[in-house]
């Protein structure tokens, strides 16, 4: 079978450009962030959560460089027809949760940056990398967002992106609950991390299915109505993060009493988690509420 490659044309499209500088502003960004060396990041160090959330920072832009550079050779090659997935859905979902994942590494990133006082230029600039990076998936987004409907997919609906920024809350909560379980005093309150924990993981389990099945077009292999299957997930989901965020609250308000054994570190990433499951809770409220419409409205027809 010939390669066939983009016209001369496209080469000048805003979709190519785009993931040009999504491809060179990321490589730019974890670049120069692997080049720093180990002394240089320690000194003057008081946050004890560094590490973590640069290895997560570092996840997060090798994992959407990756996924970024196969899109555009498969794009640029035509060869994305033979990939069974998609292609529309896997797009918009690699620009929209790129976009959350990268905005969230460049305020850690400049929060680690401020806290170390790393006034040297590499840290500066990778920390611009990075936002150019999450410039530019929030230009991809609107860029495919404004396609046809038949082009951009269920992920590029309104349902599809809350579904994105829910799989977004719940990969975010992965280092805070790590981070949340060193800063707590041995033995208090570990009953609600296991409960926040066990929340956060069984609605990145969910949202980690419905993806593969989007993804994959297996809606109509499903064994119960995909609609009715999508509004059961959201009401789990409206469910698990209410209990989470209800636990997050009171955390909060246990933190003037703990303030003797609890680092101040360890309180802002109580509050840091408050503010994601609060929003991760909203995300799955109105996704909710859209599946309910749905089903009535296909009921009344």
């Amino acid at each position: 079978m010939p390669v066939i490659v983009l016209e001369a044309r496209d080469f000048a499209s805003p979709l190519f450009l785009v993931r040009t500088l999504e491809i060179l502003s990321g490589c730019t960004t974890f670049s120069l962030v692997a080049s720093l060396e180990d002394p240089e990041l320690n000194k003057n160090s008081t946050n004890l959560h560094f590490d973590t959330f640069r290895i997560f920072c570092m996840f997060t832009w090798c994992f959407f460089f990756i996924l970024s550079l196969l899109i555009h050779i498969l794009s640029v090659i035509q060869f994305h027809s033979l990939i069974p997935v998609s292609w529309k859905n896997l797009t918009m979902t690699v620009a929209v949760l790129g976009e959350l994942m990268c905005f969230t590494a460049t305020v850690l990133y400049s929060w680690i940056i401020m806290d170390h006082q790393m006034v040297s230029p590499r840290p500066v600039v990778a920390a611009v990398a990075s936002c150019l990076t999450c410039l530019a998936y929030i230009s991809e987004s609107y860029v495919l967002r404004t396609q046809a409907h038949e082009q951009r997919g269920y992920m590029g609906s309104m349902p599809g992106i809350l579904k994105t920024i829910q799989l977004w809350g719940g990969c975010l909560m992965i280092p805070l609950i790590v981070e949340v379980v060193r800063g707590l005093p041995s033995g208090v309150h570990i009953w609600q991390v296991w409960v926040t924990g066990v929340s956060y993981g069984v609605c990145v389990l969910v949202s980690l299915v419905t993806l593969v099945v989007i993804l994959g077009d297996f809606a109509g292999r499903c064994l119960l109505p995909f609609d009715r299957l999508l509004a059961g997930f959201s009401l789990i989901g409206v469910l698990l993060y209410m209990v989470a965020t209800v636990i997050c609250f009171t955390k909060i308000l246990q933190l003037r009493d703990l303030r003797q054994q609890m680092p101040n570190e360890s309180a802002g990433l109580v509050i840091m988690e408050t503010v994601i499951a609060s929003i991760t809770l909203l995300a799955y409220s109105v996704d909710l509420a859209f599946s309910i419409k749905l089903l009535c409205d296909r009921s009344y027809a």
